[in-house]
């Protein structure tokens, strides 16, 4: 008897403990999977050799089926104590002391102009350095090699070696008042780069642990190996040898490294069967415990178990899913749809991989949107959660599917023009000791900070130890994966402000004073991580986004680790969702057009943003959607169009689709959007959940495990009969806007109008002017607006069309003139008429098409040519962030 779930089998097992002879391993083991024979490959794993000779520098990269030992070492020295406490000889010191960034030679400006390029000589070959990691996997160099024509060799993608990272103080010269800080983290940030090089042969081969811990297959056996420096003892069990701990008992390295061999079988099928059941077990200064491995590739939980079970999951090769697309480019600017697998079905219950390949993608594409952000991928195994307690971080959630169909859907992703990016967990981890990390040998610094700097106490999480060299080399190799083995296109980091401060931002407001940002409550060993991350994504996967959610607004964040900056690609501006929300419990009355412009527009020069008016944050328990805070109650029964609406509706549509295109024009150089806001989403999420008692005899009320709350009703957007269906053609029509026009990213920006009495805000992006009108009564009849560029402009969106359940007092068929004359500081202006809570779009028509934008469901496979004009006098946009305070508050984890 089986039991089945989403395509995967649960047998019904004997007693996990009885006892079985080697020899009766086939016979006894059981799979989660159909059974069928795989061929046997054998991966390959470089690792450097390395002599603890002061004079030897370079490292010899070789095969090696064992972990990595140094050689005349001291046996009772762990690689980490060497690593920590290296013996010094004076050309060490002097090395050392050029980490200090005093007195260096001249910053080249042009040195990190190309931070992350390829390399290759006259001849197609990498350049050698001891500094510069090669990407030797089989994606790096393809050679085509034909009868009488040249051998065609990829360009090798390589990680740059650090440079002087002197730039920041060029870019940001109040930079100079904390250079003893950041000249110190960046010479731990080249020490460590440096160690990598020398004792793991490069970043590139560092971030391969998944080749060497954890199951690997070769052509004879399987190995196991995991570190667990505290365990006692250790053995492998699991269905294949009936969960018997003495059959298969691990050996222990100098490292704290534990690995076993398990041969093939006579007929030489693996020794552990593709989808079986798999554990380690410990003997620990805790106790004894049975711990699903660190590196495992897939988990799951059995019908009516609350325990996780590891998979040892290598399907054969007939099964395994082949990707057929290529990767896209990267945008020049980023539409984010944020989305959860779990929530995205209409119906209460958890739909799949499959069903959002299908069913949500085509949605996403049809909506104008060129990126797809997906949150709870890692495995978790409390639902709750959002995905963010991770319990096995290479593990993709089996509520979903099979890691197979997890690449199905990025790879039709990926077929629609779609960028993937994975809401990827390295700030925390799951405090779960059956699941998880936590206690994993028995130790309570194993993957984490002892004591109370390892423990999170809002979140109820565990805190990642970033000084360990070994938890270095787990979180490299987990992004590393992610990219290598699933495709996706980059990630947005979760909780970066908890990472670089020991405070982790709470209880904390920042007011843009940069002694916030160094000092000692700035954690520099999280900070040099998230640069070594950031070197390893631009590096070897140059095409891929990194966004880290920062409310901090640390200065340097977004600029290359090459210039002295953590490495981001884009920061989420989260104090723009804070300000709507602050705004939208006060009346119309008390909101300030200047406030709304500064918060959108206050961010670092040359820093991008990836901006938004509500995420997922807004949409829990706890909080409301801006659609709810707009209409509140007044959804419930008057969405229908044949129902009358009221000012509270009305009032509601029409500040909904205004606030979302103000925060898409001037907050960023990228957007994001949670699924199903788009059209005002109803009511909040509120995953399934029971009733808990906590230790403290408190009781907290559950949902009786209701699905209700925790779907997306994607119906209510397409019923054309609602008034959903208006709101999710404007943001429709808005995505489509931005992708003709590229104004997201355009340098000519100007604002030309922030009339608190009128309550206008006027402003240019490109070939655009955007005229917003928030007040709540008065219309204005010829009101002028100011522009630089001359020529015939025309309506390009209008927040009124009927078509978005506006009013249509427009006429789109005007044409608007522009004599010359200086107005709001402007040498051109033309007449409109702004309808009270309206926005409205005029694009200059000479030499741009004039027809509506087309809102069909494919997306122009040709990249839009955008020629932007660069305004001669652009904003100035502060560096220092305005002395006066911005309440911002720190995204708190469910």
């Amino acid at each position: 008897m089986v039991y089945t779930i989403s395509g995967i089998r649960f047998p019904v097992l004997p007693s996990l403990h009885s006892s079985t002879l080697r020899c009766d391993r086939r016979a006894s083991s059981h799979s989660f999977f159909l059974n069928k024979n795989s061929s046997s490959f054998s991966p390959t794993s470089l690792y450097a050799k390395f002599s603890r000779d002061s004079e030897t520098k370079s490292s010899t990269i070789a095969e090696s089926d064992k972990v990595l030992i140094p050689e005349d070492r001291d046996n009772s020295v762990s690689l980490t104590d060497q690593l920590e406490n290296p013996d010094i000889t004076s050309e060490d010191a002097q090395n050392l002391e050029d980490l200090t960034m005093k007195g260096g030679n001249k910053y080249n400006l042009d040195e990190a102009a190309n931070s992350y390029s390829e390399v290759e000589d006259g001849k197609g070959s990498v350049i050698s350095s001891s500094l510069v990691d090669v990407n030797t996997d089989t994606q790096a160099v393809k050679t085509s090699v034909q009868s009488d024509k040249k051998v065609k060799v990829d360009k090798p993608k390589i990680i740059p070696p650090p440079s002087t990272g002197q730039k920041i103080y060029e870019i940001d010269p109040l930079l100079q008042a904390h250079r003893q800080h950041l000249d110190f983290r960046y010479g731990q940030y080249k020490r460590i780069r440096e160690e990598i090089d020398k004792y793991e042969g490069g970043l590139d081969a560092f971030s391969r642990g998944y080749e060497k811990l954890g199951f690997t297959r070769s052509a004879t056996g399987i190995t196991y190996r995991e570190w667990a420096p505290g365990a006692k003892s250790a053995a492998l069990v699991g269905d294949f040898n009936n969960w018997n701990p003495n059959a298969d008992v691990m050996t222990k390295d100098d490292f704290g490294v534990w690995e076993i061999f398990l041969p093939n079988n006579a007929d030489g099928s693996p020794p552990i069967p593709h989808g079986s059941r798999v554990k380690i077990h410990m003997d620990t200064p805790s106790g004894i415990k049975d711990s699903i491995p660190a590196w495992i590739k897939f988990s799951v939980q059995a019908p009516g178990e609350i325990p996780y079970n590891g998979i040892y999951y290598d399907p054969p090769e007939e099964e395994k899913y082949v990707f057929k697309q290529p990767q896209p480019k990267r945008p020049q600017s980023i539409r984010i749809y944020e989305s959860h697998i779990g929530m995205s079905s209409p119906e209460p219950k958890i739909n799949t991989y499959a069903n959002f390949r299908d069913d949500v993608l085509p949605r996403i594409k049809k909506l104008g949107y060129n990126a797809v952000q997906i949150m709870a991928i890692q495995e978790h195994s409390y639902y709750a959660s959002f995905g963010y307690h991770v319990t096995n971080f290479f593990a993709p959630s089996s509520r979903f599917g099979t890691p197979e169909d997890l690449k199905s859907l990025i790879d039709r992703a990926h077929e629609l023009g779609l960028l993937v990016l994975m809401d990827i967990v390295h700030s925390h981890a799951s405090n779960n000791t059956l699941d998880g990390l936590n206690m994993f040998d028995g130790t309570d610094g194993h993957y984490f900070h002892p004591g109370s700097r390892g423990y999170h106490w809002m979140w109820d999480s565990r805190l990642f130890n970033y000084g360990s060299w070994e938890v270095l080399r787990y979180l490299l190799s987990n992004a590393r994966w992610w990219l290598d083995e699933y495709k996706f296109d980059g990630f947005r980091f979760d909780g970066v402000t908890s990472m670089m401060y020991t405070h982790h931002g709470l209880q904390v407001t920042f007011t843009g004073n940069y002694n916030e940002y160094f000092g000692l409550a700035t954690d520099v060993e999280a900070v040099v991580y998230m640069m070594l991350v950031n070197d390893l994504i631009h590096g070897l996967f140059p095409e891929a986004v990194s966004i880290g959610e920062d409310v901090s607004g640390m200065p340097t964040f977004c600029l290359p680790t090459q210039d002295g900056g953590i490495g981001f690609n884009y920061r989420l501006h989260m104090a723009v969702a804070d300000k709507w929300i602050e705004l939208l419990k006060k009346q119309d009355e008390d909101w300030r057009m200047g406030d709304i412009v500064h918060t959108l527009t206050n961010r670092r020069w040359l820093e991008k943003c990836v901006v938004y008016a509500e995420s997922h944050d807004q949409a829990l328990v706890g909080d409301k959607t801006l659609a709810f805070w707009l209409m509140d109650k007044d959804m419930y029964d008057f969405m229908a169009l044949d129902r009358p609406s009221t000012p509270l509706i009305d009032r509601g549509i029409a500040l909904h689709k205004m606030i979302r295109l103000i925060t898409m024009g001037l907050g960023g150089e990228g957007y994001l959007n949670f699924i199903g806001n788009e059209f005002g989403h109803p009511e909040w999420i509120d995953f399934p959940r029971g009733e808990q008692h906590l230790p403290n005899g408190k009781i907290v009320p559950g949902n009786n495990n209701s699905y209700d709350k925790c779907r997306r009703r994607f119906d209510l957007g397409d019923a054309e009969y609602l008034r959903y269906h208006g709101m999710q053609e404007f943001d429709r029509a808005m995505q489509h806007l931005e992708e003709r026009y590229g104004f997201m990213t355009s340098e000519h920006q100007y604002i030309s109008r922030k009339n608190e009495g009128d309550r206008v805000i006027i402003f240019e992006r490109d070939n655009l002017v955007f005229v917003f009108n928030f007040h709540w009564t008065n219309s204005y009849s010829d009101y002028r607006v100011g522009c630089l560029k001359p020529g015939k402009y025309k309506i390009a969106l209008d927040s009124d069309d009927t078509l978005f359940g506006g009013f249509n007092r427009l006429n789109h068929t005007a044409e608007y003139f522009t004599p010359e004359g200086w107005y709001d500081d402007r040498p051109r202006s033309f007449l409109v008429y702004a309808p009270c809570r309206t926005a409205v779009v005029y694009a200059l028509a000479d030499g741009v098409e004039s027809e509506p934008i087309e809102l069909s469901v494919g997306v122009e496979s040709e990249p839009i040519d955008l020629s932007v004009e660069v305004e001669s006098e652009p904003i100035q946009q502060s560096v220092e962030v305005e002395s006066e305070t911005i309440q911002q508050s720190l995204e708190v984890e469910p």
